[in-house]
């Protein structure tokens, strides 16, 4: 059997490529990709999934969850019409975005439930969790005043119980909140709005990375996936507070057992931009070029790490692979504004016995 293929994939406008009935529009109407029509975006999605042929894949802006849309059919409708064995789809807390979380997934190969924690449940020494449910209220201090702030998920992460291979994982579909300053008026109103949503991020990933350390602690095998909008050289306000959220989810100032692992977050981490990997690629209208990040990751624990797995991220120029096919390069770069990242890790690997 093949190692299992998992991937994240960030979709840009996904729901707008379906109509109230759920169905793709395969349709020339524009979609809401710059200069590229509904149908030609779709058929992209489809060149890419099939190519990509992940085990299961963790949907980053999908499909409206709302009163006459329903992101799992219409996932699922997406992979009845191009054919793809990811059939299935599961989602958690909806919001009110337009940008669900959700999970496609071969049910051959990988069963997979819906199971969110941090409802006030106890852990096995009794004590209460520490982290809340992500669908509920974090208090955190994000501005050092010693006055915790409310703070709310935009985007409640994906939490699943997955089994693929016989082994049981953890996994955490993660899309956190945009640093963007949307409504400034002022270049000191940009300057506040970017600082505090900056502090948001942060909270956010706090929260997440205590939710990973109750996982550790119980022994579980976890996998987080998805958009963290965040990593060093992405704004001026990194300064201020001396990490990224990146670095907080993956518990840098950790003990090697308690740390996630992630070769793409840790070159972006050196700080060296010729050597930096990226996976989103936006145009800078003002500027009239493209700017390039990383922002999409998978982060393992170190059970996880030591079976040697390999990461890819699926870009169209800089990936060997799908640059000398051009209908997948195309593809690639007509479907979004983001490129999929995927780890292929054999569950059924042996361990190696720890390092004395």
């Amino acid at each position: 059997m093949r190692p299992l293929r998992l991937a994240t994939y960030n979709i840009e406008w996904f729901t707008q490529l379906f109509g109230n009935d759920n169905r793709l529009l395969t349709d020339r109407e524009w979609s809401a990709r710059y200069n590229v029509t509904r149908g030609d975006q779709a058929d992209s999605l489809g060149i890419v999934f099939t190519a990509m042929d992940a085990d299961g894949v963790m949907i980053i802006e999908g499909p409206n969850q709302g009163h006459r849309r329903d992101t799992v059919l219409a996932l699922q409708n997406f992979a009845r019409y191009y054919q793809l064995r990811t059939s299935r789809a599961i989602m958690g807390f909806a919001n009110d975005s337009h940008q669900e979380i959700a999970f496609l997934y071969d049910p051959d190969r990988i069963q997979a439930r819906h199971d969110p924690r941090g409802g006030g449940e106890r852990d096995a020494s009794g004590a209460r969790a520490r982290a809340p449910r992500f669908d509920t209220s974090f208090y955190f201090d994000i501005d050092v005043d010693a006055v915790p702030e409310l703070i709310r998920f935009s985007k409640p992460p994906l939490e699943l119980a997955v089994e693929a291979d016989g082994q049981a994982l953890r996994l955490i579909g993660v899309h956190a909140k945009s640093k963007a300053p949307h409504g400034a008026n002022s270049p000191e109103e940009e300057m506040r709005i970017a600082i505090d949503n900056r502090r948001k991020q942060l909270a956010e990933c706090v929260w997440l990375r205590r939710r990973v350390d109750e996982h550790l602690d119980a022994g579980d095998s976890v996998m987080v996936m998805g958009d963290f909008n965040d990593g060093p050289g992405l704004d001026d306000y990194e300064a201020l507070f001396g990490h990224s959220g990146i670095e907080i989810v993956l518990g840098q100032n950790c003990a090697p057992e308690m740390k996630l692992h992630d070769p793409n977050a840790d070159l972006a981490l050196v700080r060296k931009p010729a050597i930096t990997p990226t996976s989103a690629r936006f145009w800078l209208d003002d500027q009239k070029r493209y700017f390039e990040a990383m922002l999409d990751y998978i982060m393992i624990s170190p059970d996880l790490a030591v079976r040697k797995p390999a990461w890819r991220i699926w870009h169209p120029l800089n990936d060997p692979g799908c640059l000398k096919v051009p209908e997948l390069r195309d593809a690639l770069l007509a479907a979004s504004d983001h490129f999929p990242v995927s780890i292929d890790i054999d569950l059924n690997r042996p361990s190696p016995p720890p390092s004395l």
